[in-house]
């Protein structure tokens, strides 16, 4: 007999990076599927009778964000059919498409797939969107890029894909980092090195060219390494996962780096920005 999950409705403010965070943490705790949603998160867990319990999900105690939620109890569900119905392919600029393995391929320079897995909404979020415009436009050519806080990592495959000599993508997150390592190879860029861990890694490494997505505070903190991190002159910084009044204060620290702000993009209530040394 099929059995029955609970299904969890997260309401999240600011929905960056919780949901990714609390898509890792759920993950611990048995959840399997997860769809993003407007406001926030869907996450699914078989139920036989005992109810998970949450007092161990960090995220949902940060007081950097609010977190609601309620439950129910669902039939069993048909995942490749809800994956097929969430999981949408998405076209950058007519040069790039992300998709996933059911979709149709697409006729661009630039098409990446991604195997939706239990998160649903891949690369879809307004600061992924456009770092993939960013990503689009730069001089990569030869160039050594570092994607931090990969994620699935569409912006080093990206990278990989327009001529980067070298590619290295870094998140913390143990999901993100099997994801991005399946998805280099699916999308024949098996030469980019994905390691799993923080800022801490740059210690003594160069790059060209750093792209973080991440979010305000953690962009703050690790900003000083990034500046140590990036080849000057020249070096090119880009960063997203922010809102439009968050940018003074990221402009400000920047500044005080060595690091002269360039342009932003704008997209909904969120901000992208480029900086050069």
């Amino acid at each position: 007999m099929a059995v029955p999950y609970l299904e969890y409705n997260f309401q999240i403010s600011p929905q960056q990076p919780a949901t990714d965070i609390l898509i890792a943490e759920l993950a611990e705790l048995g959840f399997d599927s997860f769809v993003e949603t407007e406001t926030g998160l869907q996450a699914y867990i078989p139920y036989e009778g005992e109810v998970p319990d949450l007092s161990g999900v960090g995220i949902l105690s940060n007081p950097e964000f609010e977190i609601s939620h309620n439950r129910k109890e669902v039939e069993p569900i048909n995942w490749n059919e809800t994956w097929e119905k969430n999981f949408h392919p998405i076209l950058i600029e007519e040069h790039c498409a992300i998709r996933a393995p059911f979709h149709q391929p697409f006729e661009v320079p630039y098409e990446i797939v991604i195997e939706p897995k239990m998160s649903f909404g891949t690369g879809h979020h307004e600061t992924t969107h456009m770092m993939l415009q960013y990503v689009l436009k730069a001089e990569l050519e030869g160039k050594s890029v570092l994607d931090m806080g990969c994620g699935t990592g569409v912006l080093a495959i990206l990278a990989g894909m327009r001529g980067a000599q070298s590619v290295t993508a870094i998140d913390i997150d143990n999901w993100s980092y099997e994801n991005s390592m399946e998805n280099v190879k699916r999308n024949g860029q098996p030469d980019i090195e994905v390691i799993q861990g923080d800022a801490s890694l740059l210690a003594g490494r160069k790059f060209d060219i750093i792209l973080a997505n991440i979010n305000r505070n953690i962009l703050l903190e690790d900003l000083p390494t990034y500046r140590e991190a990036l080849i000057a002159p020249g070096g090119e910084l880009y960063l997203s996962g922010f809102y439009e009044e968050d940018l003074p204060l990221l402009t400000d620290k920047c500044n005080s780096l060595g690091l002269r702000f360039s342009e932003k993009l704008k997209k909904g209530d969120w901000v992208s920005a480029k900086y050069v040394f």
